[in-house]
């Protein structure tokens, strides 16, 4: 089987796997890290196959939709690239990168794995997460579990482990002080960060706008 093949019989898989999902870890949240992928590939030297494959399964089983388990997506995507014969160490390469690209993984001291791969498709999972569509998907995930929009009372969390991060229900709009806004920051790759600088400035620019209106200032 061919790469192009490979990638090919990848999306079907995602698509129909991903029917129903969540708004925004959907199939199209994956297309368009796979687009933000190639777009960064082009200026890093890395494996295409793996950050292919790695954009394309990264979200293939979300831990916040499977109770929790961190486990399932990484055993999806293996199982599903073994049975497509391919290579041994581009299947472990990609496993490696789903088990480790999470905003919250960064926030365990104790990372285990690093590439330059992981960097590219991490990177392009982020720039998805600001700017208008990591907006849209904020509000679209809070409405998911019923969260409040915002509340005055309860302040952002800037110091959250791992494990408080995953329990949290705080409002939408701590969201963006929590992880949004702190992503421009953590982008690995230099065409990363610059794609991410515009998206960055959306993000503040729209929070200047909402306390306005929330205040009744505009």
């Amino acid at each position: 089987m061919t790469n192009t093949q490979i990638i090919e019989e990848t999306i079907s898989f995602v698509k129909e796997t991903l029917k129903g999902a969540e708004g925004g870890h959907d199939w199209f949240h994956i297309q368009r890290v796979f687009k933000n992928t190639l777009l960064i590939a082009k200026d890093e030297k890395v494996d295409v196959l793996v950050v292919s494959l790695g954009a394309l399964l990264h979200d293939i089983a979300d831990a916040k939709f499977n109770g929790g388990d961190e486990t399932v997506g990484p055993r999806m995507a293996k199982d599903f690239l073994i049975s497509l014969g391919v290579d041994k160490k581009a299947i472990e390469h990609v496993v490696k990168i789903i088990e480790n690209i999470s905003f919250k993984s960064s926030l365990d001291s104790k990372k285990s794995f690093e590439s330059k791969e992981l960097q590219v498709v991490q990177d392009a999972d982020r720039l998805d997460a600001i700017g208008a569509i990591g907006i849209a998907r904020a509000f679209n995930y809070g409405g998911y579990k019923n969260r409040e929009i915002y509340n005055p009372e309860i302040a952002p969390n800037l110091q959250m482990t791992k494990e408080e991060y995953k329990k949290s229900q705080a409002p939408s709009i701590n969201h963006f002080y929590e992880k949004l806004l702190l992503l421009k920051d953590k982008m690995n790759t230099e065409s990363g960060k610059k794609l991410a600088e515009k998206r960055h400035q959306f993000m503040m620019d729209y929070l200047e706008q909402f306390y306005k209106e929330w205040n009744g200032n505009a």
